[in-house]
């Protein structure tokens, strides 16, 4: 089976959040507050930057896109 790296990277998060979740119930501090709050920020802002720069017409790519749907009165 052919696996892509971005699906276990996101399982692998999914089931440690799990993991940090059902120990937290439990009332084991297993992460603290500080850092989930450090990594949602900074994940957080990769991934606006990131979707900023792919849904606007910045690059090569994005312009030449533009220049198609502008020949066809799209935009």
């Amino acid at each position: 089976m052919n696996k892509d790296v971005t699906s276990i990277s996101r399982f692998t998060f999914l089931i440690v959040a799990v993991i940090n979740a059902v120990l937290n119930l439990l009332g084991y501090q297993t992460i603290s507050e500080q850092f989930v709050n450090d990594v949602v920020a900074i994940l957080s802002g990769v991934y606006f930057i990131w979707a900023g720069w792919k849904n606007n017409y910045l690059s090569k790519k994005g312009l030449k896109q533009k220049e198609v749907l502008k020949e066809h009165k799209l935009t």
